[in-house]
């Protein structure tokens, strides 16, 4: 029997962790003692395990719940898939990113000699694969992380205030 300290060392996550996964209810101890200590066996071990594993793969505890319980074994694959998918998605977005940053770094000339404009920039973002629809994303993230950085990058491609403004809030 491992007490919640010893499992959560076992696992290499936290005991804060391995509390919040038991308040969670993916994980309950084989044994409560009078004195209110947990205790876990190999069973619970093995689960424990399993959860750190699906988090690991980015999968929510809610999801992680559903995978662990048998009852939903018909779920199961299908919420697999649905993070696979969403998985591919990012790694499309991240590499369209990595496509116009590549475009930017063979002409680092353009950016310093302020010889990127908005139809430029609408060009290359174009060719490294983004849509209309991944653009608006694009400047909703840069917005919502960077907001006056996003103000200079708009300005620096001799966009008129009245168009920044209708970026800025999409």
């Amino acid at each position: 029997m491992y007490t919640v300290t010893q499992l959560a060392k076992r696992a290499n996550i936290s005991r804060t962790t391995l509390l919040y996964y038991e308040k969670e209810g993916l994980l309950t101890p084989a044994l409560r003692a009078d004195n209110g200590y947990r205790y876990y066996g190999e069973a619970e071990d093995k689960k424990l395990a399993a959860i750190v594993s699906y988090r690991a793969y980015g999968l929510s505890v809610a999801s992680i719940a559903t995978l662990l319980n048998e009852e939903n074994a018909l779920e199961q694959p299908q919420l697999l898939k649905e993070h696979f998918n969403q998985l591919e998605q990012e790694v499309a977005k991240l590499r369209q990113q990595q496509r116009a940053i590549v475009i930017l770094l063979k002409a680092p000339d353009l950016l310093e000699n302020e010889m990127v404009n908005k139809q430029r920039w609408v060009e290359i973002m174009i060719e490294a694969g983004f849509d209309e629809a991944a653009m608006v994303r694009w400047h909703q993230t840069f917005e919502k992380l960077e907001p006056e950085e996003h103000q200079k990058f708009l300005e620096s491609l001799s966009i008129d205030a009245e168009e920044i403004k209708r970026i800025r809030t999409l």
